[in-house]
């Protein structure tokens, strides 16, 4: 099993080394382009595992994999031999050659992703729905059990889940306006749900409980259930249901469809959204009203999926560039949204910011289950990385960059105290950072 989830997590790794290569090599060929020394590149940190002398360059494997460095001969020049006015210098070139070469690494993840992209989009393709919509799901919390249904174990306050690969229509919600609440009915006898509970170790897991009610003469059978009424039972939506637009949006086969329905009901809390539903054949326009939670956001209380199963699609000839540069924008706007909610909501969102240890076990599920799409995984990772290079914090690209506009502003540069004390701190942060989450992250995939 270990050798088994070692061989696993290769694929990842491997597109985690390529994409570190790829920074590193922007900033080197940045630089070996305009003529500019360059006598070092590095992938990783600290004591060196590996080196090779080239006739310019030392190029070096290290023992910490938590980024690389391109080494410039410019604070010790006469050591390699260099006039310390030589013009090919970095420190001597001006300042639009030095911003190319710092910024070249966050370029290349981000032709590299869009390249990835493109071979993707072009081969594999890009994995949607077989059908347009968007599926409704069961997602109930218990509110009341009769005796009935205290003979299935089922208690006040639990989730129930109806699983997709059932027969949702199986299942109904009878929604009672003068006393506002509602019960879960079924059309066939014995069915199962599963229900939230939490194993031994305090952790939630899903078990299947099996519901044997009696049906009526309508083919009903009440459960005994009585479930919260939430907006999207008053709004008469069931499990099953298929909401074909939203708004005025009709949704497509895309699975990003999910995050337009959920981003439209987070945004109009307490406000009326119109739906056009399909049920069996019949067409339905329903209005729902998004209750607002505790962060004034909208919710409705439903379980949400793709429409039928996942399946691929390839685009070929020029209509695959315009499909990959969609497909590359929708991962950097998600990107970009990621890090502005992590600044309004760190609190909150804090602790889904990976690591490496993480970041390759995501990549080992994916290798596992689906590997066409590590594709996917390696342009997300890689935008990823450019963004967060671009950021004006200490030791990244985008602290140096900062040093280069107060230069422009000033007329002159920092002193070389100041830049070095601010470069060497938010060095050592940054691979604090990096220890914690690789402790972190290899803990919580070690079973409790």
């Amino acid at each position: 099993m270990a050798f088994s989830g070692f061989f696993s997590a290769l694929p990842a790794i491997a597109v985690l080394a390529i994409l570190i290569v790829v920074h590193e090599l922007g900033h080197f060929m940045a630089a070996r382009l305009q003529g500019i020394y360059a006598n070092k590149f590095s992938i990783g940190f600290g004591p060196v595992l590996w080196k090779y002398q080239g006739p310019e360059t030392e190029y070096a494997l290290r023992a910490f994999p938590l980024g690389g460095f391109v080494g410039f001969p410019d604070d010790d020049p006469e050591a390699n031999d260099i006039d310390p006015n030589d013009p090919n210098l970095l420190r001597n070139r001006p300042i639009l050659d030095r911003a190319i070469v710092i910024s070249a690494g966050v370029i290349a993840n981000l032709v590299f992703a869009y390249l990835v992209l493109l071979l993707q989009v072009g081969t594999v393709g890009v994995q949607q729905a077989s059908q347009p919509g968007i599926l409704i799901n069961g997602f109930f919390k218990v509110a009341e059990v009769t005796e009935q249904a205290a003979q299935y174990g089922i208690q006040p306050g639990e989730v129930l889940f109806i699983d997709k690969k059932q027969n949702l229509r199986q299942f109904d919600v009878a929604y009672n306006p003068s006393t506002n609440s509602a019960e879960l009915l079924v059309n066939r006898t014995p069915v199962q749900v599963k229900v939230e509970r939490q194993d031994e170790n305090g952790k939630p897991k899903l078990q299947d409980v099996t519901l044997s009610p009696v049906l009526g003469a309508n083919g009903q059978g009440p459960t005994g259930i009585k479930v919260t009424p939430t907006p999207a039972i008053k709004a008469g939506l069931k499990p099953g249901d298929v909401v074909l637009a939203m708004d005025g949006h009709m949704f497509t086969q895309s699975v990003r469809e999910l995050q337009f329905f959920q981003a439209t009901i987070r945004d109009n809390a307490d406000k009326p959204v119109q739906m056009q539903v399909q049920r069996g054949d019949e067409q339905l326009n329903l209005t729902v009203t998004p209750a607002a939670n505790a962060d004034g956001e909208g919710t409705i209380g439903v379980g949400l999926s793709p429409n039928g199963s996942f399946e691929r699609k390839s685009i070929r000839g020029f209509a695959a560039f315009g499909a990959a540069a969609e497909e590359f924008q929708n991962i950097v706007v998600d990107t970009i949204d990621g890090f502005g909610k992590l600044i309004s909501r760190f609190s909150k969102v804090a602790d889904q910011v990976a690591g490496p240890v993480a970041i390759v076990a995501v990549g080992a599920k994916i290798a596992q289950s689906d590997a066409a799409s590590l594709f996917q995984f390696a342009a997300l990772i890689s935008i990823n990385l450019a963004i967060i290079n671009i950021l004006p914090l200490p030791a990244l690209d985008g602290g140096h960059l900062a040093f280069l506009l107060i230069e422009g502003l000033r007329g002159k540069p920092l002193p070389s105290r100041i830049q070095d004390g601010v470069m060497q701190t938010g060095l050592m942060l940054l691979l604090g950072l990096g220890i914690f989450l690789i402790i972190r992250d290899t803990a919580n995939l070690i079973p409790q």
